[in-house]
């Protein structure tokens, strides 16, 4: 089994805190999720989390006009520099204080960062790998307290800051004779932000209590409006006295405050975010209204234009929604939310397209693994949904939950189609469905029960009782026939559910049982325990065959309230979710800890260790703690020193009249890494773990994997190129793969006619088969021959069919990771289809329509028309053998 997997995705999350940035042309937007950035593709559909991580929560993004450098700032001011096209990191850098904004100039020679009061402009760097590329400019200061917003003038001579001193300030990039930096003052809250106008004759402010001023630039005495950065001089040379004049002041009539404020020069649009979730949109200067919504429960946190200003995109950090919104069409572009609160269990469906999620706010979420968005959300639970499971066919999703109920969801209509309950009032903690979905099972956490339901009907068949403690994990085996189950009173029992008169085999430990897993072919199960072990049994048997000791392995990092190092405390040192990879040869754990740890079964060798988060934000990251970090009223990190991360709705009592300042002694909270599911994908290629950041994947990594299979020295790409040329194609594709180049294979493989493929598949040698099959599924979605792709699946299953089906546990991955490839490519073709079936019977009728019209104008109408308006069936033509219908238009 190949074990180099790499993170590829995160998609729990969709927004943290942060601002949004949508890329140059307007068809992406960049979204900060914790310590990571994620690229929202708003055209393809798409989602990818960029592979670096920042070492705490990300505060500000900033991308250069080109798109080609990104910079990520991060809690403390420290900084990356990252080559956005190659999605590399190209420097680190410490900006030593906290940064308020960060802005590009539209030029891209310059950005410039607030530093709590004061202002650095900094020169943009290159491409190339300096040892210093970030070279200070110039360092300004005038503010009296924090900048909140900065913003550029479109020549990037001039650029704008805001702060809460209610005043907004005009710098230079380079000194100007006779210009010194101006203070425009004349808000009674602070300000939020502050734009030039296009045509620079204009400056637009905005506070926080909703006033909006419209500020113009005249000469002094004069009511003429000049554009700014043409100074004026007199007739003898000196230059004329200007002042920025507050020619409007608007209030937004809104009883919340304005949390957040975007501005486009290009359609002069102003969209305000407001605390209390609703946004709007202002045509500036007269300050039309056009449009308000609410969107949220919550403030908004983060608003963005892209470029052309047809899209606005929206953040809201309490409740991690991310919206796109079209204001013209007043439509949805992009709607995503995460789980209010953690994630607790995962789900794959039977061919891996799908996951499924369940988390602590009582919701259950449908991610498409391939694209990262979800799809549906159901939210009929009223409490935590503690296990979720697919059916065989992947139409069916079941989630058990704390609120005594197991629900089934039909992924067809979405819809909550059965409700399973029991008779007294219980809580479900686990869940299993046998492979048939027939049978339902859940074990619950208070009477230390196992009820079993029927899916046609939805009643209660049997009640298993015996345990002793809560239900802590149920799986069937995978071929039905019986139910294992663990519990906290240490013992894992196997029931046989069709027969109750055999006796309940008690699998007995020395320590609780927290989870379990079947092993693929059914005659292996594991079990780990309180004591960190994980323990292997012989199902037939019911003997164990062996045992790893991990406790070592699964150990995290110290808690900030931790009175003991992470090696001397005893939390953390559990598995509490077990997972076979999809071949049986391997075992991935995961559990209160920084940690996934993947073990090859037969040796009980460490494989690899895989650590979810490097996030100092999150608490159990680091192994030691800095002692000059705790203070006298407790840990620094749990200070909100500066009050940028504290909540108005936290702190405010309201236990007496009067009172408004809240609760002073209230402390940040930090959350736990850890891990609490892990699961592997039915194909193979990727496993995933529901962590406190959210839904990490990490999946195989091909493109630069060098791996030859009995490889001569007469096999190299040269010589396998000769035997394509010279039409020897079954030779040629032999030799690529045992030389296991992807570009070699994919060039000799559509080398092959396609008349010779039947031919080719007959002789092809059945120790290349999973290789041939792995290859064109992995190459299925991203390519266009898809008869080419299909002649050759059809051609390898028909002629070695006998083979397949004696090794159908070691290619199931790679059948179905078949299956998920042709399944989508069906549904994507199939709707093109159904598009071009209608367009054309459109079109068809309405040149009938015309045809008619034109005959009755001139007056031919015949008896063969009249009674042909009486045929139901749209036909064109004169009868004869040439006239096309509709179907055959479709075709």
């Amino acid at each position: 089994m190949k074990t180099d997997f790499k993170f590829s995705n995160l998609c729990g999350t969709v927004y943290r805190k942060g601002n949004l940035v949508f890329t140059p042309d307007g068809n992406s937007i960049l979204s900060p999720v914790g310590n990571r950035v994620t690229l929202f593709d708003l055209v393809n559909n798409k989602t990818e989390t960029l592979p670096f991580e920042n070492k705490r929560d990300i505060r500000r993004l900033a991308l250069s006009p080109n798109g080609s450098l990104l910079l990520s700032v991060d809690e403390l001011g420290q900084t990356q520099l990252v080559n956005f096209r190659k999605r590399t990191v190209l420097h680190y850098f410490n900006f030593k204080d906290k940064v308020r904004d960060i802005q590009f100039s539209p030029d891209g020679k310059y950005f410039v960062v607030g530093l709590g009061r004061n202002v650095e402009i900094w020169r943009s760097p290159g491409f190339t790998r300096e040892f210093a590329p970030f070279e200070l400019h110039r360092r300004l200061a005038g503010h009296h307290d924090d900048i909140t917003h900065i913003s550029w003038s479109h020549d990037s001579r001039f650029f704008l800051t805001s702060a809460k001193d209610m005043t907004t300030k005009i710098f230079s990039v380079d000194p100007i004779e006779d210009f010194v930096p101006t203070t425009l003052s004349g808000h009674r809250s602070s300000v939020v932000g502050a734009w030039f106008a296009k045509d620079m004759r204009a400056i637009y402010t905005v506070s926080d209590d909703g006033a909006v001023c419209v500020r113009r630039f005249r000469p002094r005495g004069i009511e003429e409006n000049l554009v700014f950065g043409e100074f004026p001089r007199e007739e003898s040379g000196k230059r004329t006295p200007t002042v920025w004049f507050t020619e409007h002041r608007y209030y937004t009539m809104l009883s919340a405050r304005v949390q957040s404020a975007s501005f486009n020069p290009g359609t002069s649009l102003l969209v305000l975010g407001f605390a209390s979730g609703v946004f709007g949109i202002w045509e500036m200067p007269e300050f039309n209204k056009i449009h308000s919504l609410s969107i949220s429960r919550k403030k908004i946190n983060t608003v963005a234009i892209n470029p052309t200003g047809e899209w606005l995109a929206f953040g809201s950090a309490k409740l991690g929604q991310l919206l796109v919104w079209e204001w013209k069409s007043e439509t949805y572009v992009l709607k995503q939310q995460g789980h209010f609160y953690d994630m607790a269990c995962i789900a794959y469906s039977g061919d891996g397209q799908y996951v499924a999620t369940g988390g602590d706010d009582a919701k259950l979420k449908v991610w498409n693994a391939l694209t990262g968005y979800c799809f549906i959300t159901f939210s009929e639970h009223t409490s935590a949904v503690t296990a979720v499971h697919f059916t065989k066919g992947s139409q069916v999703v079941l989630s058990a939950s704390l609120d005594g109920t197991v629900r089934a969801y039909d992924l067809v209509r979405y819809r909550n189609f059965r409700i399973f309950t029991s008779p007294t009032p219980v809580q479900f903690n686990s869940l299993a469905v046998d492979p048939s979905g027939e049978i339902v099972c859940a074990g619950c956490q208070d009477t230390f029960e196992i009820y079993m339901w029927s899916m046609q009907t939805g009643k209660l068949l049997d009640v298993l009782s015996g345990h002793e403690g809560p239900i802590s994990g149920l799986v069937f085996r995978p071929d039905g026939l019986s139910l294992a189950s663990s519990s906290w009173d240490k013992t894992v029992r196997v029931w046989d559910v069709f027969d109750r008169s055999k006796i309940v085999e008690r699998l007995e430990h020395n320590n609780e049982v927290l989870a379990l897993a079947y092993r693929p072919d059914g005659k292996e199960l594991c079990a780990s325990t309180l004591d960190g072990q994980i323990h292997f049994w012989d199902v037939l048997k019911a003997a164990p065959t062996g045992s790893i000791e991990g406790r070592r392995d699964i150990s995290g990092g110290r808690k900030v309230q931790d009175k003991r190092t992470a090696a001397n405390n005893s939390s953390g040192k559990s598995f509490n979710s077990l997972c076979y990879s999809a071949d049986g040869t391997a075992v991935l754990g995961g559990g209160n800890s920084k940690y996934v740890c993947l073990y090859d079964r037969r040796s009980g060798i460490l494989l690899r260790k895989f650590q979810v988060s490097k996030n100092q934000s999150l608490d159990g990251v680091q192994e030691k703690l800095n002692s000059k970090f705790m203070t006298e009223a407790g840990p620094a990190d749990l200070i909100d020193s500066d009050g940028i991360d504290s909540d108005s709705e936290k702190h405010a009592d309201r236990s007496l009249p009067g009172v408004r300042s809240g609760d002073k002694s209230n402390r940040l909270l930090k959350p736990e890494v850890r891990t609490r599911a892990v699961k592997f994908s039915p194909t193979g290629r990727q496993w995933a773990a529901a962590s406190t950041e959210g839904l990490l994947i990490y999946s195989l990594d091909d493109t630069l994997l060098f791996d030859p299979y009995e490889l001569d020295e007469d096999v190299t790409p040269d010589t396998i190129r000769d035997l394509s040329r010279k039409g020897d194609h079954l030779r040629a594709l032999v030799n690529a793969f045992r030389l296991n180049e992807k570009y070699v294979i994919r060039e000799v493989y559509e080398a092959v006619p396609p008349l010779d493929v039947v031919l080719l598949t007959k002789d092809f040698p059945e120790a290349y088969l999973e290789r041939l099959l792995k290859f064109i599924g992995g190459i299925m979605e991203s390519s266009q021959l898809l008869e080419y792709h299909l002649r050759w699946v059809s051609g390898l299953l028909s002629n070695h069919g006998t083979f397949v089906k004696t090794r159908s546990v070691a290619l199931q991955p790679v059948l179905r990771m078949l299956q998920r490839g042709i399944l989508r490519l069906h549904q994507d073709i199939g709707s093109v289809c159904d598009k071009n079936y209608y367009s054309l019977n459109y079109l068809l009728v309405q040149g009938k329509r015309v045809g008619e019209a034109e005959k009755e104008e001139s007056g031919d109408v015949t008896m063969n028309d009249v009674f042909s308006g009486f045929d139901d069936d749209v036909e064109v033509g004169d009868g004869s053998d040439d006239g096309m219908d509709v179907d055959d238009a479709a075709a």
